[in-house]
């Protein structure tokens, strides 16, 4: 089938990619995300003795539905069909800070990496802001793709190159 926008192009303005002609196939992303904090913000994270809750649980949460919403949210992505979202934290006392790191699985015709990613900001922004009324000079330092995996251009890593 050919790509049914290819007669169009309303003077150079922006338009989502046809990926009509792709197949469907397994495929992968993992971004991660980290934020700088006050060591006392920080123990009081682990401790969960902030104010608005558990603060890594409501964040595991935002990172999913962030996931979810990527197409909501930047306008030229296109939805994907995920099949799986983990998101792990890991405190670093020596940062202080939380480090975040996000993995999507789904199967169509484009990968997850714009769902990893917005899921790893949705998170951090999380913690800032249920942290931000005892810190405000919290620092979200990196948002970042760390693989990608399927598709035409197969397996990319940011270790590898």
């Amino acid at each position: 089938m050919s790509d049914p926008l290819s007669h169009f192009d309303p003077g150079g303005a922006a338009r989502m990619v046809a990926v009509t002609d792709k197949p469907e196939t397994p495929r992968g992303a993992v971004a991660r995300a980290r934020i700088r904090m006050a060591g006392a913000t920080l123990a009081r994270i682990v401790s969960g003795a902030v104010g608005k809750g558990d603060v890594l649980g409501v964040a595991r949460l935002a990172a999913i539905s962030g996931a979810k919403r990527t197409p909501d949210l930047i306008p030229l992505c296109h939805p994907v069909r995920l099949t799986g979202i983990s998101v792990d934290f890991t405190v670093r006392e020596d940062l202080p800070g939380v480090d975040v790191v996000v993995q999507v699985a789904a199967v169509d015709r484009t990968g997850p990496e714009m769902e990893a990613m917005t899921a790893a900001a949705a998170a951090v922004l999380t913690i800032y802001d249920m942290c931000k009324a005892m810190d405000r000079g919290m620092v979200i330092e990196v948002i970042e793709l760390v693989e990608k995996s399927g598709g035409k251009s197969g397996q990319w890593s940011r270790e590898a190159g």
